[in-house]
């Protein structure tokens, strides 16, 4: 009897450095997963800056383009369009 209960402590040590061994492996494993995903995120999130940035500049160029003077000197310049006399100009109103 006294061989076995000088067993019974010597196997629950084993068994808690192996839970201890397993948990300590998880959190590392864990801990390197979430540095991964930190430097995914900080990469798309310096991505969405520049993107953003690239918008606000092709919403500006859009509304330099459409501006109505712009429109206009195309128009006369490039497709030799010229405005029509006030007497060949017609209203149509709907109905």
């Amino acid at each position: 009897m006294r061989e076995n209960e000088n067993r019974q402590p010597f196997l629950l040590t084993i068994i808690f450095a192996f839970i201890c061994v397993v948990s300590a492996m998880a959190l590392i494993y864990n801990k390197h997963e979430s540095r991964k995903l930190f430097i995914e995120l900080e990469q798309l999130t310096g991505e969405r800056d520049e993107l953003n940035i690239e918008w606000g500049q092709l919403q500006i160029e859009q509304s330099t383009w459409a501006t109505h003077a712009r429109i206009e000197k195309v128009a006369t310049e490039e497709l030799s369009l010229v405005r029509p006399n006030q007497t060949k100009i017609y209203i149509i109103e709907r109905q």
